[in-house]
């Protein structure tokens, strides 16, 4: 019997979603009007007003922000409350330029725990459950957004953060955690490292995992949930938005039912930013409709996806989101084709190689080049020159068949490339461009 957090929401009809969507947008646009000169000036120079926003029939009005406009207000110019209101921040991970920094009042963190609870009951959690969370800790949003979601859905929680991998398994086999909280990529590596140690599923108390943070494939979850023996839930969430828990996978499996009292969405065409009919795919939107110390407003999040409202197995109503295909600023253009890591794992893994890989693109005599270097399991290790030459040219036809550009292909001794404990390092672009 499936069971919710918050019924009366989960299973809400559509007009009641949109008329909680409706109120809280006319408030939030009031609120970020009053209380956020940054977004107010660029409000002002698309000539709206809050007086233009009376439903959410008129989102539309409002101009977009992306990460660029968090970056260039830091550190202070987003927020929406006096610094005095503020109880905590959280900051992305982001590799280039400034940070972006997300501050949280106490109401922001109960609505966000709120989300992520949701997501845990979606999974099969109970006040009866061990969780144990393995996303990091500290600045990162993963581990305190889903140990707080644990906390309210009653479960002993496990803040076992990221890392130590062999403490991680001595913990979830001698506390019998059932449910664990990580990024895919450390799920794979769990299941791998407790396979080395000749571990079966049977010896391991897991039920379900949510797994979230980074792009991840069908063909990677059928991995680890034959190899951990659990069901895999997919979670999705951003620093900016509060963090993960905006969208959550139920026991259907089939897209993440988005929290839609709390996040309006989107889909846009990334080059002519025109709205897009549902069902349609191009890029995603998100506002965040009662965040108060960050409010954000029509955040254009770069990934790639579609919205489908239609009759889910789980009784749950809320809109879903299917499961992103990729990026529009970390989608690789090789050779005048659209290429995205996505793509490549799904072929290594019909292939049987495991989610260990890395794509190194170049450029030489003016041509980019592309390379994938992929990790042989221990099983199919092997020194025979013929043999690996023969599975390489079998995953540069699959890679051909896939993308449509040839790719070189190294395949690599087990364990000889460097493993993550957090997000995962798919790409390395040398080219000079």
């Amino acid at each position: 019997m499936e069971r919710y957090f918050q019924e009366e929401i989960e299973c809400a009809s559509e007009e009641t979603l949109r008329d909680i969507q409706s109120r809280k947008l006319v408030e939030q646009v009031k609120h970020v009007w009053d209380n956020v000169p940054y977004y107010r000036k660029k409000m002002e120079e698309k000539g709206v007003t809050p007086d233009d926003i009376r439903s959410v029939d008129d989102l539309h009005k409002l101009p977009f922000i992306s990460k660029y406009d968090l970056r260039d207000s830091y550190p202070y110019g987003m927020l929406g409350v006096p610094l005095k209101d503020v109880v905590r921040i959280h900051s992305t991970s982001g590799t280039t330029g400034k940070r972006v920094v997300a501050y949280y009042t106490q109401g922001d963190i109960d609505l966000w725990e709120d989300c992520c609870a949701r997501a845990i009951v979606a999974a099969g959690g109970s006040d009866e459950d061990v969780c144990q969370v393995s996303y990091g800790y500290g600045l990162f949003t993963g581990g305190m957004g889903l140990h707080g979601g644990a906390h309210k859905v009653g479960c002993m929680t496990i803040p076992a953060s990221s890392g130590n991998t062999d403490r991680q398994i001595m913990f979830i086999r001698d506390l019998n955690a059932t449910i664990i909280c990580c990024t895919p990529s450390y799920a794979a590596y769990l299941g791998e490292s407790m396979k080395e140690m000749g571990l079966t599923p049977n010896d391991i108390p897991l039920k379900a995992g949510i797994f979230g943070a980074e792009a991840w494939s069908e063909e990677m979850r059928r991995e680890i949930q034959n190899t951990l023996g659990i069901k895999a839930y997919d979670i999705y969430g951003l620093t900016e938005l509060s963090g993960p828990g905006v969208a959550f996978e139920c026991s259907a499996q089939t897209g993440m039912h988005i929290n839609e009292d709390h996040f309006i969405a989107e889909i846009i065409d990334p080059d002519t930013e025109e709205v897009l009919p549902e069902g349609s795919q191009g890029e995603l939107v998100f506002t965040a409709i009662d965040k108060k110390a960050f409010p954000v407003i029509r955040y254009r999040t770069r990934d790639i996806c579609t919205l489908r409202r239609e009759k889910c197995s789980c009784g749950r109503t809320l809109i879903k989101m299917e499961k992103p295909k990729g990026r529009t600023d970390d989608m690789l253009i090789i050779r005048g084709v659209n290429v995205f890591p996505s793509q490549i794992e799904t072929v290594l893994l019909e292939h049987g190689y495991q989610a260990n890989y890395q794509i190194i693109v170049g450029r030489e005599n003016n041509t980019d080049t592309l390379d994938v270097h992929v990790e042989m399991t221990p099983e199919m290790f092997t020194d025979d020159i013929t043999e690996i030459n023969k599975r390489q040219g079998d995953l540069v036809k699959g890679l051909l068949s896939m993308l449509g550009i040839k790719a070189k292909v190294t395949l690599v001794a087990p364990k000889s490339i460097t493993r993550s404990e957090g997000k995962a390092v798919r790409v390395i672009d040398n080219r000079k461009i």
